[in-house]
């Protein structure tokens, strides 16, 4: 730990001017943002004597090594570039409030020619309209089935969507009168956009006038004596209350606000959210954080304005938020909320009224999540640690390893060989930082030579970043302003996990060797027996079966196993999916699907004549020659086989189509190292590769 006296800047180097400061530990990492309206005043309270020090504070100022800043115009200003550094460097002691789950959101896409109503979660997407959050995806499903009578607004998938327009015949709900079926033409785009825009509108509060409008109607009907007609607005006025009861009233004069509550102790803070529209409460929803840094319920409440409003515009940020405590520099954040908005927004406390009992409710809701999260917390906490100190007592280690990499590898039949790591951190998965590998240092299958290669080129990479910092030489630092976040592969585990046995512990070993690292351990969990295998031992560590240890080695395994064989079968399927038509130079993906639309088939392309291949437009002579060599170059694919039935199936290229033609493109950056994208659903260790066989 540095003191703070070694990076303290010099006296009056500080600006007396608003703006927004970074503290970096000694790997350059940036461990806390904050903002000022006064970074000479700010910065100058940091550097006070450290028993005078919050102890949080204390810790985040020992564990820095330097300090930075930038100077802005205005508090707005500070404010917004504040939001966005801690988005972007993620710092360790900044308050940041963690979702306690994925809340789901009623969604209509209007950005599609036939909005679809549906339940989405996760990040919102630009042009569609979203409502909620709800507590329960079944919830949003209630509501839904509800007002498709009076709304009958398209809710399937787009495959759906698409056999219904080629087959000609609607859905199941389009017989029933729950869509208005645009799919075979029942109702125009601009029909059913209107639809869309008016069920939009009632989910957004505006339910009186068009409650009002139908019982008009029905009033009508009647008289003239359709009594049909008269049933069935009756029954949609039904629905539609029925709809409405589902969220009642909290506040008698329909106003849009968003109330937040918070509950807190000294270690972490509950933050409640309930969203309020026409007067009803439209959706809920609550995070929890570990108060990390110094902070007062006006801080906190700051902190989950940002949050909450950071990606909004518009309407999602509404004209009314009540709080429990106003933050210290009130205008400049409620400034910002107006420019998010686009008009005014009222940021005050509740001194009476329903708005204040309703405040109540939420605060009591703030306080069970707290409760709730508490014992939870605690009890897997309590699990985690002795996971850790157990697998540091049996490997011998000097402390517990907080980070834990782990290393598996994936191919078929000696095919797309790939390599997984993923990143434990504090017994958790930390998904940010898992890589991907291709094996390109030689062809067929050596799972001891693949290991060697991954564990050399990750280890490598980490030492050069090292050199960079300048932790191992002297000069310029290799981060600068615009490249500050986290590098790939600065940070060094404590452990490092390979997925087998000696051969592949031995491999893992004799690389770090090489590279001369020798601060980090290495063990290995052989599948069949789960024994853990470590460097220069005949006998394996044998930890209990019911050892928490063991389990959390399992689970960093399984994972490491789950991300390799998922990344090896979409690379399999990229190459599956080739078709001879992409070396074929100038050919673009417009004129392939021209081709395979004209021909049907690749089969029926390659016994195709020049001048055949000439009719299709967009396609001259040139071009069709280029395209007749190249199919006759191409050997045909080996037939596919149905793995079920056994059934082989003749040229299961021929029916590639002219997306998947051009859907060849290889991970190829310059280490074949990439950031993982999306983790995909859990795949359970030793059930795929015992599926396929040979694939593993």
């Amino acid at each position: 730990m540095a003191a703070p006296s070694s990076y303290r800047p010099k006296p009056g180097q500080i600006p007396d001017s608003p703006g927004v400061y970074k503290f970096r530990d000694e790997h350059r990492r940036v461990i806390y943002v904050g903002k000022a309206k006064s970074l000479r005043q700010r910065l100058a309270s940091y550097f006070q004597d450290l028993s005078g020090l919050h102890p949080r504070t204390r810790t985040m100022v020992t564990t820095a090594a330097s300090v930075e800043w930038t100077v802005v115009s205005t508090e707005v200003e500070a404010l917004q570039l504040e939001y966005s550094w801690i988005k972007e460097f993620d710092p360790r002691f900044n308050v940041k409030y963690r979702d306690d789950k994925s809340y789901p959101y009623l969604a209509v896409t209007m950005n599609e020619q036939f909005p679809r109503v549906q339940v989405m979660r996760g990040q919102k997407k630009k042009g569609v309209r979203y409502f909620g959050p709800y507590g329960h995806a079944w919830a949003i499903r209630d509501t839904v089935d509800l007002l498709l009578r009076v709304f009958p607004v398209r809710t399937c998938s787009a495959g759906v969507f698409k056999n219904a327009a080629r087959t000609g015949r609607p859905c199941l709900l389009g017989y029933i009168g729950k869509c208005s079926a645009p799919c075979v033409g029942r109702v125009s785009p601009e029909e059913h956009r209107e639809l869309a825009e008016e069920f939009c509108d009632f989910m957004a509060g505006r339910t009186g006038t068009y409650i009002r409008r139908l019982e008009s109607r029905m009033t009508d009907a009647a008289e003239e004596m359709e009594y049909e007609r008269a049933a069935r607005l009756r029954d949609d006025i039904e629905a539609l209350k029925k709809a409405m009861e589902k969220s009642a009233v909290v506040l008698a004069d329909a106003t849009d606000a968003d109330l937040i509550a918070l509950a807190e102790d000294e270690l972490e803070a509950a933050v409640q959210i309930f969203h309020v529209r026409g007067g009803r409460v439209r959706g809920q929803r609550g995070w929890v954080t570990d108060k990390v840094e110094a902070v007062t319920t006006g801080d906190l409440v700051e902190h989950a304005l940002q949050q909450l409003y950071g990606e909004e515009t518009g309407d999602s940020v509404p004209k009314e938020v009540l709080v429990p405590a106003l933050p210290e520099l009130v205008e400049p954040v409620q400034e910002w909320l107006a420019e998010r908005r686009g008009s005014n927004v009222s940021l005050r406390i509740p001194q009476r009224g329903d708005k204040k009992a309703l405040m109540e409710t939420v605060q009591r809701n703030a306080l069970q999540a707290l409760g709730l999260h508490k014992t939870k917390r605690a009890s897997d906490l309590t699990t985690r640690s002795r996971a850790l100190e157990e697998i540091a007592e049996a490997l011998d280690l000097d402390s517990a390893p907080l980070r834990i990499e782990c290393y598996d590898i994936s191919h078929l039949q000696g095919d797309d060989v790939v390599a997984s790591m993923v990143v434990f951190e504090d017994g958790l998965a930390r998904k940010s930082e898992y890589r991907r590998f291709q094996i390109k240092g030689f062809e067929g299958q050596d799972d001891v030579r693949s290991m060697h290669e991954v564990i050399t080129r990750r280890f490598r990479r980490y030492i050069a970043e090292k050199e960079k910092t300048g932790e191992w030489a002297d000069g310029e630092t290799g981060l600068t302003e615009e490249d500050g976040r986290p590098k790939r592969f600065a940070y060094p585990p404590q452990l490092v996990v390979v997925d087998g046995g000696q051969p592949q512990v031995a491999a893992a070993k004799r690389a770090l060797d090489e590279l001369g690292i020798d601060d980090i351990a290495v063990c290995g969990l052989a599948k069949r027996l789960e024994e853990v295998w470590v460097p220069g031992e005949d006998d394996p560590v044998v930890l209990p079966r019911t050892s928490e240890g063991l389990y959390l080695l399992q689970r960093v395994r399984d994972e490491a196993h789950r991300f390799a064989i998922t990344y090896q079968r979409a690379k399999r399927a990229r190459r599956f999916r080739a078709s001879p038509l992409d070396d074929v130079p100038g050919l673009g993906e417009t004129r392939k699907q021209a081709l395979i639309k004209h021909f049907g088939s690749v089969k029926k392309l390659r016994s195709a004549t020049i001048d055949q291949i000439c009719e299709v437009p967009g396609i001259g002579r040139k071009t069709a020659e280029a395209i007749t060599v190249a199919l006759a170059q191409a050997a045909p694919a080996a037939p596919a086989v149905n793995t079920a039935t056994g059934e082989i199936m003749e040229d299961a290229t021929d029916t590639t189509d002219a997306t998947d033609a051009t859907d060849v493109t290889d991970v190829t950056d310059a280490e074949s190292e990439t950031t993982a994208g999306s983790a995909g659903e859990p795949v359970s260790a030793g059930s795929s590769d015992e599926r396929r066989g040979q694939e593993r």
